[in-house]
Parts: structure tokens; sequence; C-alpha cells
């Protein structure tokens, strides 16, 4: 099921898989909900996180 989600994911892909927007997506980062990292101003997220938080929801 998971297995073409890429293993680290820009901001705009994670947003398309959970079909969330910009500003929903910042709040689950900031809160912790969903973990990510930033690379300059960039941000990813991982697979491992994202699955994580889809299978809690």
């Amino acid at each position: 099921m998971y297995r073409n989600i890429p293993e680290v994911m820009t901001f705009k892909e994670c947003q398309q898989l959970l079909r969330v927007g910009k500003n929903t997506l910042l709040e689950l980062l900031y809160t912790r909900q969903i973990d990510g990292f930033r690379i300059g101003n960039r941000w990813r997220v991982t697979k491992e996180s994202v699955v994580e938080f889809m299978e809690r929801r």
C-alpha cells in the first residue's frame, strides 16, 4: 500500500499525499504530529512519519 511513497518527501508531495492545505500541514509539523526537518528553508518529511500519522488517524 505504501510502496509508491518516496522515503523522503517534499512539502508539496506530503501535502498532496495527505490531501491537506499548506497551513494544515504546517500546523501538523509545528505541533509534531508529523515529524519533519528542514534543509535550508525547505521542509522534508519522511515516509515513516507520514505512515505513522495516517495509521493513527
